[in-house]
């Protein structure tokens, strides 16, 4: 072998190698940046377009569907979601993964600025931003102060902090919940305004004619021009109060404070803030779709410290929780992991040699391949994440395979008089092939995971290259370094202690035990075929009663609590739900795991008119500190809420993918043509979905009982007195809701101007029709003479998905089920429903269809390009055949891992399950390898695979308890992280330990019933020297 070969003669050009490989390892390692996952997030970008006052079906008409018919057509959009509230149109696109987000956004912000002249006057101008409308943030932060007024606080937030913040690289969208930043609130007083004969829309058109600056052309000078400006008069409360609004009969003047009044309130007052139980002003940092999280927060806490040191004198901002620290958290135990594992593989070294020279040899080769696989990341722009860390975990254990392959075939030649030299000469030799064949079987393994589509391929995509990488360079250091290290380190006298001869008589037993035993059983196929095709499909049947998800639940050390009243509750009982409901999850703070707790009511963000929503954010105290996980935790919260009247509360947390929007597992999506259809559809769906077990909670979000009152306008009446429907409109959303009229300049910052009736003036139904419009002869008449109320429920949210009308079903699975068999049965039942045109999911329901059986098909082409490797390099489709009779043996052993475990089929265990292609391999080539060479030194057919199989009992041995002791940790793990690291790590160690034990056996009892005809993979090629040695040359030509 040329590499083996030059590295023992020239030494130091081999170390040279290394050193560079370690070097530009090093360098790329300080440039990869660091975050939890690979960058697996498809571009997303939102639109939210606010209508105060509109209903959900207005709202759906004039907004929505107008913005989804002008977006449809924008280039890699894989989905777009939308949702009609009262108020308020949200809008969610999502384009696929090769997407540039800013070329997105922009693409978006291009065609819904050409909807400006299409939406109602009143809308206010949509918000564009590159996050999904339900991203939770990233951190939250309180600002306080003992001595400040709460709208004080909220308007320091909004002027100074949010700019500060909102600037950071990364970051969407900075929230601040608590009190909003001020207005100008004018409260009408309905009995005054009918009083002094005034309309709503009178103290609106005063105040758009009157609150006002206007430019007022220039004075033109021979020696210089001066602007004239109309300065803007009203600007505080006194001047808003004395603002002129009629005369009266007596020539006296009206004013604004005589029929309003008119205070500086928050711009909108529906607005509930608690951190742990005390009042505040917090600040969420929502980050951009594919943000990197560690980098934005990092960056978010610098900026705090920045802006602690410029905060007035008594306020102070605190980070309340950082989601980062979890991130940070786990990849530190992967990093300690790592170290864990290290540790153990050369102990298993150690004691298999007894010798720390011949240890150092192998053990050194972890470090090399480790770092030379920063470079591999660096070169095809990945990153440092939880999954390339898991990767190198899992690669200590297969990195020092090779090394130890190489080095017992030295230490076996020098154990029997050749000399350190020739033996690293010659041992390299031999096991060069065997060496490269389970390198290339290994690195194959992890082709095709690089190769998946959709989210688990960008998921799982770095985790394959940092494999390949590792197990490619260690192949490489394995006939490089290895060899020269042995031909200086190793000595005839090397590991001669009383340890070593200890572990020598033990193997020198368990081989004679081993060949005793396949002598037996050698010539009988059948039965350990038997015995293994029995184990496998017992393992097999075992799994069918594992559940399946997406991935495991982590302990994220948050939570949350959605809390859901009946449709129509108001804001102040909404508050007094969340207050209750705070004071039996606080004890919990000082006597339980709880850190921090922030309630928030309503539940959603910005502009809305539905207060029937509320949501607890829960923070646990740091791991050490706790012995409750993220869902005992939910558990705990859960059953202190559960029993509370009038307010139904689910808590969950631990989800780590496809879960970003928050919510539960199941969001199952039918789709029609109307929402009359679908929702005959939905009660189908109720009604069967009683009778099934595997799902609990199951919910819709359309839910006809919000209840409303119809105004039916007599028409004309109306006309007859010159009343135009859209005065009678805008008068009742002025009393009854609000309008935002104008605006003011307030330390050079500008807020607006917002006109409401005073809250006694529409607490109940009679005053809505106690209102007064203006008819064409200058009379003002009371509502109810053009107007008839009836009440009636109606939905308060309106869903679509990809253009069509429809409802979401929520829900979560019941213990015993799996995510799989709910949805399957939730398609199934849809499928039997004509109203249903489409059905579709979200959430992780959709993150864990897209994955579904795409693994099991990368397993397939993993087999089948394992044999095709293998085939190619032993020049035989037989011995690839027999070698690949360990998978299933591997396969069935990782199943079984599971079900002992307790562990569930997810995302980490099925790439452990495709591992184990690769590792089952690795043994068998060895075997079927030697048994050829010796073959072609003329031993005997039965001989040859007999004796392969003894010789190789020990590396054998040796390489599978290295990969076991590397993956140890990794199942045993706990902490941060811990629930991804026990399952891939359960199946490897329980995988390779069964696949081993059969291996031995199996390998050469098929071997000698299949191969008998076949040569090694160089016959051709010897026969091919014959020939030619044994041809008559040719007569010159004359």
């Amino acid at each position: 072998m040329i590499l083996s070969d030059v590295s023992v003669k020239r030494p130091v050009f081999a170390a040279v190698v290394s050193l560079v490989i370690v070097l530009a390892g090093a360098i790329a390692f300080f440039s990869l940046p660091v975050r939890e996952y690979p960058a697996i997030e498809p571009p997303i970008v939102s639109v939210e377009v606010a209508y105060p006052g509109a209903a959900a079906s207005v709202v759906e008409s004039r907004i929505t569907q107008l913005v989804e018919d002008r977006i449809a057509g924008v280039e890699g959009i894989e989905m777009i979601r939308s949702r009609s509230r009262d108020g308020v149109a949200d809008i969610t696109i999502e384009f696929s993964a090769t997407r540039d987000v800013d070329d997105a956004a922009n693409d978006i912000r291009d065609r819904v600025g050409g909807l400006a002249d299409d939406l109602p006057d009143e809308v206010i101008p949509p918000e564009i931003r590159k996050v999904d409308v339900d991203s939770m943030p990233i951190l939250w932060m309180h600002l306080s102060g003992e001595e400040r007024d709460p709208l004080w606080l909220a308007d320091y937030a909004d002027r100074i902090l949010v700019d500060r913040f909102s600037s950071i690289d990364g970051v969407a969208r900075v929230m601040v919940a608590g009190l909003s930043r001020p207005a100008m609130r004018i409260w009408l007083d309905r009995e005054k305004l009918a009083a002094y004969r005034l309309t709503p829309n009178d103290i609106e058109s005063v105040l758009r004619a009157q609150n006002v600056e206007l430019p007022a052309g220039r004075v033109e000078a021979e020696t210089q021009n001066l602007t004239v400006r109309v300065a803007r008069a009203y600007s505080k409360v006194d001047d808003f109060r004395g603002l002129v609004v009629s005369r009266g009969a007596d020539g006296h003047l009206v004013r604004l404070g005589d029929v309003a009044r008119v205070e500086v309130g928050p711009e909108n007052p529906y607005s509930f803030f608690r951190s742990n139980g005390k009042p505040g002003v917090g600040i969420g940092i929502v980050r951009q779709s594919g943000a990197n999280t560690l980098a934005v927060a990092e960056e978010v806490k610098a900026r705090i410290e920045e802006t602690k040191k410029m905060l007035p004198a008594g306020v102070s901002i605190d980070v309340s929780n950082d989601s980062s620290v979890f991130i940070s958290e786990a990849i530190k135990n992967v990093w300690q992991t790592l170290a864990e594992a290290s540790i153990l593989v050369i102990l298993v070294i150690y004691l298999f040699l007894g010798s720390l020279r011949a240890t150092v040899i192998p053990a050194v080769t972890v470090p090399i391949c480790l770092i030379a696989t920063f470079a591999v990341l660096w070169a095809l722009g990945l990153s440092i994440n939880l999954l390339t860390l898991l990767a190198l975990v899992l690669a200590i254990g297969l990195v020092v395979d090779d090394a130890i392959v190489v080095l017992e075939n030295i230490y076996y030649r020098i154990e029997h008089g050749e000399t350190p030299l020739v033996a690293a000469y010659e041992g390299a030799r031999q096991v060069a092939f065997a060496v490269i064949a389970t390198t290339a079987v290994v690195c194959a393994v992890f082709g095709p995971i690089m190769f998946l589509a959709g989210n688990t391929g960008l998921l799982f995509r770095e985790l394959a290259a940092a494999m390949i990488g590792a197990v490619a360079f260690s192949g490489f250091i394995a006939l490089t370094l290895t060899p020269m290290l042995c031909s200086k380190m190793l000595t005839t006298e090397t590991g001669s202690n009383r340890m070593t001869k200890w572990v020598d008589a033990r193997f020198e037993r368990l081989s004679a035990a081993y060949d005793r035993a396949l002598g037996r059983l050698l010539g009988r196929p059948l039965l350990i075929g038997g015995i293994s095709a029995t184990v496998v499909a017992a393992c097999i049947a075992l799994a069918t009663t594992l559940p399946s998800e997406l991935a495991p639940l982590e302990d994220t050390g948050n939570l949350q609590v959605n809390a859901t009243a009946a449709e129509g509750t108001g804001y102040e009982q909404m508050v007094r739900y969340m207050e209750d409901l705070q004071a039996r999850v606080l004890p919990m703070i000082d006597d339980g795991p709880i850190r921090r707790m922030v309630v928030r009511a309503p539940g959603s963000w910005g502009t809305t008119e539905d207060f029937s929503n509320g949501r607890i954010t829960v923070f646990l105290k740091d791991w050490s500190e706790r012995k409750e996980t993220t869902a005992e935790a939910a558990q705990m919260i859960q059953k202190a809420l559960e029993d509370y009247p009038g307010v139904r509360t689910f808590a969950s947390g631990g989800q780590t993918l496809g879960a970003n929007r928050g919510g539960r597992p199941i969001r199952f999506v039918i789709a029609g043509a109307t929402f009359e259809e679908l929702a005959r559809a939905r009660d189908a769906i109720m009604d069967a979905a009683a009778s099934y077990p595997g799902i609990e909670n199951l919910e819709a979000d359309y839910k006809e009982t919000k209840p409303q009152l119809l105004v039916d306008i007599d028409t004309t009446r109306a006309g007859d007195l010159g009343v135009s429907v859209s005065d009678i409109g805008r008068t009742l959303e002025t009393m009854m809701g609000s309008r935002r009229v104008t605006t003011y300049i307030d330390r050079g910052e500008e807020y607006r101007v917002i006109v409401q009736a005073e809250p006694k003036d529409r607490l109940t139904t009679r005053d809505l029709s106690n209102v007064y419009v203006r008819s064409r002869t200058g009379d003002v008449i009371p509502l109810s003479n053009l107007v008839t109320l009836r009440s009636f429920a109606d939905a308060g949210e309106l869903g679509h998905f990809n253009k069509l009308r429809a409802i979401t079903r929520e829900g979560s699975v019941a213990r015993g089920y799996s995510l799989g068999q709910a949805l399957d049965w939730l398609e199934a039942e849809a499928s039997t429903l004509p109203e249903v045109a489409a059905i579709g999911y979200d959430g992780e329901s959709r993150a864990f269809k897209q994955t579904g059986g795409a693994i099991w098909g990368v397993l397939g082409v993993t087999i089948l390009l394992v044999f095709l490797v293998l085939a190619a390099q032993f020049e035989s489709w037989v011995h690839p055949g027999v070698i690949v009779l360990a998978v299933p043996l591997a396969v069935g052993g990782g199943l079984l891992g599971l079900v002992v475990m307790g562990q569930s089929l997810n995302l980490y265990s099925q790439i452990g399950i495709v591992m184990l292609v690769g590792l089952a391999a690795k043994n068998g080539i060895l075997i079927v390898e030697f048994a050829n060479q010796l073959r072609d030194q003329g031993v005997a057919f039965d001989d040859a695979i007999r004796r392969a199989a003894v010789r190789r009992l020990r590396p054998v041995i040796m390489t599978s308890i290295a990969t076991v002791a590397g993956a140890v940790p990794l199942m045993l793990a706990s902490g941060a992280g811990a629930a991804s690291r026990q399952a891939i790590g359960t199946v490897v160690v329980w995988g390779v330990s069964l696949a081993t034990l059969l291996t031995l056996f199996v390998i050469p009892v098929f071997y000698r019933r299949l191969a008998r005809g076949t040569g090694s993979p160089l016959a051709v090629t010897r026969r091919l020297e014959e020939e030619r040695g044994a041809a008559p040359a040719p007569a010159p030509a004359e």
